[in-house]
């Protein structure tokens, strides 16, 4: 069986007549991209922003006609919609697998591999975290994942307590337990996300060493390690949240900020927390910041 696949490039304002169109023309699904460089990373539940510049792209039966199609939307839209207008014949074929076949093992920093399934990892010394692309954020492709991933491996985690906080799929909390961490515990307002990250850990065999919580019912810390990747502004926010669940001498590590952001994340913690490497990649930065020493009366359990 063959498909046809549809994609329009669009402003953030026609994106709901475009979506309305290819439906009433019968397509059996839609997706959205970035069609420029304005990426959206852990959006707030019932957000529904969009890119500046987005991609519709949008599947139709093998048996629709192709020139029918295009001459129908070019009469609807705007010609400079319609010039974005590409069609494209896909044969069938097998789709999760094909998808796989594109994820190899990756190494992060000296010993740290994350690895597909049917994929071999054959090194002396490697830790490996299973894992496969999924609905969830965080794969390791991501720079900003791919930092806080080469960061894990050259810290000293052995048992260290963990927060994850925005943990998408689970990846920083498992590569931290397999990495010598005791404990962990991860947080997400996503219910999705939090039944990726326990898969995850199943199958990693580190479900028993790991906690997760939506953020209304975070446990107390301190933590030996506090780690967030999520978008700078929501790090801003919760900066006197995260910078109190770090316990005195311990270490907060921040990701999913752009290079350009990094001072003002940083001047949100300023203070009790000291600057210990900023790393960057692709445009993208890690935050690494370490918690002043402080007296035994304050260090309280966070809230």
């Amino acid at each position: 069986m063959a498909w046809l696949q549809l994609s329009l490039v669009v402003t953030q304002e026609q994106t709901p007549l475009v979506e309305a169109l290819l439906e009433s023309l019968g397509a059996l699904s839609l997706t959205f991209g970035d069609a420029g460089n304005s990426p959206l990373l852990e959006l707030a539940p019932g957000s529904t922003e969009l890119w500046d510049s987005t991609r519709i792209t949008g599947l139709f039966p093998g048996d629709c006609d192709g020139d029918d199609l295009r001459a129908r939307i070019t009469e609807t839209l705007t010609p400079a919609i319609a010039r974005s207008l590409r069609l494209e014949r896909l044969e069938d074929q097998a789709w999760e697998r094909a998808w796989m076949e594109a994820f190899h093992p990756m190494q992060f920093g000296r010993r740290l591999w994350i690895r597909p399934s049917g994929r071999e990892v054959n090194r002396a010394g490697a830790v490996v975290v299973d894992l496969d692309p999924g609905l969830a954020f965080g794969t390791g492709t991501h720079p900003t994942t791919a930092l806080c991933l080469r960061w894990l491996d050259g810290a000293a985690l052995t048992g260290c307590r963990i927060l994850d906080y925005g943990c998408g799929s689970g990846i920083l909390a498992i590569a931290a337990l397999k990495l010598g961490a005791a404990r962990a515990v991860g947080v997400d307002h996503d219910p999705q996300a939090l039944q990726a990250s326990l898969d995850n850990a199943r199958k990693n065999a580190v479900a028993d060493r790991l906690d997760l919580h939506g953020p209304e019912s975070l446990p107390a810390g301190p933590y030996d390690l506090v780690l967030a990747n999520i978008l700078a502004r929501t790090l801003i926010e919760l900066a006197p949240r995260l910078s109190g669940l770090v316990r005195s001498g311990g270490a907060l590590v921040m990701s999913g900020i752009l290079s350009d952001q990094v001072k003002a994340v940083r001047a949100a913690y300023a203070g009790p927390m000291e600057v210990e490497q900023t790393p960057q990649q692709e445009g993208w930065a890690l935050l690494a910041l370490r918690q002043r020493a402080r007296s035994a009366s304050m260090e309280a359990p966070a809230e």
